[in-house]
């Protein structure tokens, strides 16, 4: 990795095109002295190929692919959830692997499980981060987060697989899924924040602020 440009941009693009991820990364780097704008704002629609075989390979050609068409440093991620039962799959395909919406997914995930015990549906979320700037700099940070997959799905919040997945891991005990917790709580506790925050630490550092 090259050195981390010192100075905070004027403007960092959230490279992303999923209205729910938009939101959580919005609130995740409120904090940083920069102004964040997303892909509508420029303009932009750029629909990248997630062709790498890990979550690391596709953040990175979004984030790439975003920093060049914007002529500024660009954050994308991926994320996805891997269940043991099923060998770690749907993993970097949870977006894709099967038709429709977020509900069809979880509802074709719960058919794959149907047959699987509650004890045995043990799983995690996991996201990578990548930050890139025109010049080729990348920064990137990786966030897990422990839990099992539900038999039906709980709650109304978030957005993807939350509704069936049991919070197993800060603080948390399984009794209720991700999509049950306030944007606060999940955003302290998920994936994403826990990836968002790694980043953040090393940008404040070689930026020498907060």
């Amino acid at each position: 990795m090259t050195t981390l440009h010192r100075t905070p941009p004027p403007r960092l693009l959230v490279a992303t095109l999923n209205p729910g991820k938009r939101r959580e990364l919005r609130r995740l780097l409120a904090d940083l002295p920069t102004a964040l704008v997303g892909p509508a704002d420029l303009g932009l629609d750029l629909d990248v190929a997630e062709t790498g075989d890990t979550f690391a390979a596709n953040a990175a050609l979004k984030a790439h692919a975003f920093a060049a068409a914007a002529g500024m440093p660009a954050l994308a991620d991926d994320s996805g959830i891997e269940v043991d039962a099923l060998g770690g799959f749907p993993g970097v395909r949870s977006a894709r692997w099967a038709p429709g919406s977020d509900a069809d997914r979880v509802a074709a995930l719960l058919a794959r499980l149907a047959d699987v015990p509650l004890p045995d549906r043990t799983a995690r979320f996991r996201a990578v981060v990548v930050l890139a700037w025109p010049d080729g700099t990348v920064l990137d940070a990786e966030g897990v987060v422990e839990g099992r997959i539900a038999e039906r799905a709980v709650g109304t919040g978030g957005f993807g697989y939350d509704p069936v997945f049991l919070v197993e891991d800060g603080g948390y005990d399984g009794r209720r899924t991700m999509a049950e917790l306030s944007a606060e709580a999940k955003d302290r506790l998920s994936h994403r924040g826990r990836a968002v925050r790694r980043l953040s630490a090393a940008l404040r550092a070689a930026w020498r602020v907060g």
